[in-house]
């Protein structure tokens, strides 16, 4: 079971967009292999960063209106969203160092 919730599109709002902390959302889909590689290090993100981040997953292909909203069109995508806008985007599997060394400036 994965450290990170699941989010759909009729919870992008209250979830994503008014949470208090930055959210990192990962876009992907049970197909994607690359999304199935990274989901260890998102999992690893969540657990290192409890409390100043909270980490997300929105399944694309049971959720097409936020992908749609976003631009998404790989996976896996990842979006910090920091007070409802997003702060940075990474596209495709990627190290872990990489992942966080993205992510934690903007905490």
């Amino acid at each position: 079971m994965s450290a990170a919730a699941e989010v759909t599109d009729s919870q992008w709002d209250s979830v994503v967009l008014k949470s208090d902390v930055p959210v990192l959302v990962d876009f992907w889909a049970e197909w994607c292999a690359p999304c199935r590689a990274m989901s260890p290090y998102v999992d690893k993100l969540a657990g290192e960063f409890a409390g100043r981040l909270k980490v997300v997953k929105l399944n694309t292909q049971d959720n097409l209106e936020v992908p749609a909203r976003y631009g998404v069109t790989s996976i896996p995508t990842f979006l910090l969203i920091k007070k409802g806008e997003v702060a940075t985007q990474m596209v495709g599997a990627m190290q872990y160092s990489t992942l966080k060394s993205a992510i934690e400036p903007l905490l």
